[in-house]
């Protein structure tokens, strides 16, 4: 099966940028992505930011229309502060709105303001995650439920609309590249989403661990084996380099204004300079078009499926993001047709 892309839209941004140009600005690069041969776009979810953040289910409706067959996902929707009854709902309406093409990627969240926000204790971000997609897929299957657990209760209900696709959207978990987050993806994912900062012999470990874990769990191997990726190309890769580090560096200083998602040196990159160019020179795609396509074969040979590709961070234009995008349609592309 050859490796296909997504493209991961930056729908956090500045308080300068204007929220309708940015707008504008997302239809045009999904139309961008759809007509280059990109599979799939992804939104994140944040609440109580520094940043402006169009939240993922109205921004991927709004989306839809632009995206043809292309897949939309969540990447990620901060799953233990919602009460799953209106995620069930909520995703059901995008898969029905986008004709059977949504996937719910679900993660924890990390940001100690949101939980406080929304009255939730960090320490019961585990089980009301693990409960919550128990009881989604059990509304997303169209049968009366009864559930009951520690966080939600609901019996003898069924859900309001029905997704297209049979048995609801796919659920895709994100979650650290280390052993819990692989046990938890292996448990309850149909994928797993694995950050952008692991470094391919790092991912070569841990996928292994996440397959063996499925199998261990009668789940059998993964179909989709997805890791995320920051990229921009220049036929200078110098260059390249240059602007992926000054885009993403203005980006990392925002995020490091809260935790870390995890204390592990996968995070390094929200401590400073050094610690960005060194994940950025390991694991990001800064470089020219051919430096790009052999990470990615790399990327292939290591049995990954889908690389999302992040292309703009912060204020980085537009064109220079479609420029990237034109490059790769060209250049990176073709090597995996």
């Amino acid at each position: 099966m050859a490796l296909k892309f997504g493209l991961a839209l930056q729908n956090d941004f500045p308080s300068e940028v204007s929220p309708a140009s940015r707008m504008g600005e997302l239809r045009e690069q999904v139309r961008a992505a759809r007509d280059s041969g990109i599979s799939s776009v992804w939104v994140l979810n944040h609440y109580l930011g520094n940043m402006q953040t169009f939240q993922p289910v109205p921004i991927l409706s709004a989306l839809a229309e632009h995206a043809g067959d292309m897949q939309l996902g969540t990447n990620m929707f901060i799953l233990p502060l919602h009460h799953p009854v209106d995620v069930a709902e909520q995703f059901a309406s995008l898969d029905q709105i986008s004709n059977g093409h949504a996937v719910a990627g679900f993660g924890m969240g990390y940001r100690s303001n949101e939980y406080d926000s929304f009255g939730i204790s960090m320490d019961d971000r585990v089980a009301r995650y693990e409960e919550g997609v128990e009881l989604i897929r059990a509304l997303w299957s169209g049968e009366e439920v009864d559930f009951e657990g520690e966080h939600f209760t609901v019996k003898g209900e069924s859900i309001g609309i029905p997704p297209v696709q049979a048995g609801g959207p796919p659920i895709w978990v994100g979650a650290g590249v280390h052993k819990a987050g692989a046990r938890r993806a292996a448990k309850l994912g149909d994928a797993w989403i694995v950050p952008p900062h692991a470094e391919p012999e790092k991912l070569r470990t841990i996928l292994a661990y996440y397959q063996e874990e499925r199998e261990r769990l009668g789940r059998g191997r993964a179909q989709e084996v997805v890791v995320r990726r920051e990229l921009v190309l220049d036929s200078d890769a110098e260059k390249a380099r240059e602007v992926g580090l000054s885009a993403r560096g203005a980006n990392t200083a925002a995020y490091s204004a809260f935790e870390a998602p995890d204390k592990t040196d996968s995070y390094r990159h929200l401590k400073g300079k050094d610690g960005l160019e060194d994940v950025a020179d390991k694991s990001y795609l800064f470089t020219d078009p051919a430096n790009a396509v052999t990470a990615l074969k790399e990327l292939e040979e290591i049995g990954i499926t889908k690389v999302i590709l992040r292309m703009q961070w912060y204020t980085l234009e537009t064109d220079r993001m479609l420029a990237t995008l034109e490059q790769f349609k060209n250049e990176v592309l073709p090597h995996f047709r």
